[in-house]
């Protein structure tokens, strides 16, 4: 996930874009509201909301930013959360490149009346200095060939190459800097993709400002422009993902066991304490450990959280490309569970990395129709750690609240926004559904099965998506 404070861009084909879909999804409830078998029952009288709040609260406390000792010390306090469950839990530590963002962001242009706010992008360098603005069009090789940007700052309208490729070519040339406006309304935020020790300062501005700023020189006046990044960070750090299992109570010593997996991620984005984001799919992950943990199965169970998930999956992703080939032919499902949590979010959704049926959305919309009298739609959506899964071939899933609250990567993602009711209905589908499949009497799954209930309708969901690279 992108550090970029962004909103959730939702766009559901049947309200053709309203962030807050009509349609009937799976309500919240308290107790089963249909005649559920005795397993369901040993599921569902364990599950403790009280218990979740109070996990997250203690993980909201403060960000937990990958890399940081404020994630380490989550990552503690999860191990001997799973320990006191009886479990043995392992932490697997990664190492990934980080970049932190600046403390400080300024810009000011001698010439122009008023004040323009800047914004950085993801890997712009830090710097202190000031120049003639000078506009260079797109930023292309043959615009900067005919302009005169050495010992300059370079004005580029956002367009046709990435941010990128805009600042490597202005800095070939010798420019000091680089300002980028956007080419619609609104913020432009957006990131050079990766470390670059040929990157020049860089910030962005809006297309108001920067069209004023264009008005200005192509009038002939002369503007000097002061730019300034303090606090930019690019480095290697240290995440991890914490693991731990249970193992099938009855083995059949011919065939090794399948593997069910229930994950959810630890990391918060800075400035964030994270509580539904996703403090909340961490502390169900760890409340269904402790209810399955004595429960009969003949299944393996490994519950997973995952470091550096806003820093692009990487924990999900580390930890899916070191599993053996046994491993993941043995995998029948992965529910992850990410930001389920929030009073102001809408109803649970259940999203596929291709929005088709499989394993998860089948046991999960059987399992909400056995509790709640409907399944829980589902849909297509990604940018969280069930990709990781579904990218090796196991049948994965997210569960999510539809739409996203207001305050989603914000200081406001706190505990007071939390649902407990919405806990205990997450809880208790994934829960029952994991258990369905994993106890011993269950009928175990055809390879190539994909039957299921589709809804009629199909939302998606780009939960960390950001204006990238490209263009």
């Amino acid at each position: 996930m992108k550090k970029q404070f962004l909103s959730v861009s939702l766009i559901v084909a049947l309200t053709l874009g309203t962030a807050g879909a009509t349609t009937a999804l799976a309500a919240p409830h308290s107790s089963p509201v249909l005649s559920a078998p005795s397993t369901d029952k040993q599921v569902i009288k364990s599950i403790d909301a009280d218990k979740i709040y109070k996990n997250i609260e203690y993980l909201s406390q403060t960000p937990r930013v990958a890399g940081t000792d404020s994630e380490y010390n989550a990552v503690q306090f999860i191990k001997k959360q799973f320990q006191s469950y009886g479990y043995k839990a392992d932490i697997e530590e990664f190492n990934f490149l980080s970049y932190t963002d600046p403390n400080l962001v300024g810009l000011s242009v001698a010439g122009f009346d008023g004040e323009i706010e800047a914004n950085h992008l993801t890997y712009s360098v830090n710097g202190d200095l000031s120049g003639e603005v000078v506009y260079a069009g797109l930023g292309t090789k043959e615009e900067l060939e005919e302009t005169d940007v050495a010992g300059k700052i370079a004005l580029i309208q956002r367009g046709s190459l990435t941010f990128a490729e805009k600042v490597l070519n202005a800095a070939e040339k010798g420019a000091a800097g680089v300002i980028l406006f956007n080419n619609a309304d609104g913020e432009l935020n957006g990131t050079l993709g990766e470390d670059n020790d040929k990157y020049i300062p860089s910030v962005t501005i809006t297309k108001k400002a920067g069209e004023a700023l264009l008005e200005k020189l192509n009038a002939g006046a002369k503007l000097t422009a002061s730019l300034k990044i303090e606090g930019a960070y690019s480095g290697e750090k240290t995440s991890y993902n914490v693991v731990a299992t249970k193992k099938a109570t009855k083995n059949n010593k011919v065939k090794k066991s399948d593997i069910i997996y229930i994950t959810g991620h630890h990391d918060s984005v800075a400035g964030a304490p994270g509580a539904n984001d996703d403090a909340s799919g961490t502390s169900v992950t760890l409340e269904l450990a402790r209810v399955l943990k004595n429960l009969p199965t003949d299944t393996e169970i490994r519950f997973v959280t995952f470091g550096a998930e806003e820093n692009g999956l990487l924990g999900s992703q580390h930890y899916v490309t070191n599993l053996s080939e046994d491993d993941i032919q043995r995998t029948i499902a992965n529910f992850n569970l990410d930001m389920v949590g929030s009073k102001d979010a809408g109803d649970l959704v259940i999203l596929t990395n291709d929005g088709e049926m499989n394993l998860v959305t089948e046991l999960a919309q059987a399992s909400s129709t056995r509790l709640n009298g409907e399944p829980t739609p589902y849909g297509q959506g990604g940018r969280s750690d069930h990709v990781s899964f579904a990218e090796a071939g196991i049948p994965a899933a997210l569960f999510i609240h539809s739409p996203s609250e207001p305050w989603y990567h914000t200081p406001d993602d706190t505990i007071d926004k939390i649902s407990k009711e919405k806990l205990q209905d997450v809880a208790e589908i994934v829960g029952t559904a994991v258990y369905d499949q994993a106890k011993i009497e269950a009928k175990k799954p055809d390879p190539n099965h994909k039957k299921g209930k589709k809804v009629k309708f199909r939302i998606y969901l780009t939960k960390r998506n950001s204006d990238n690279a490209v263009k």
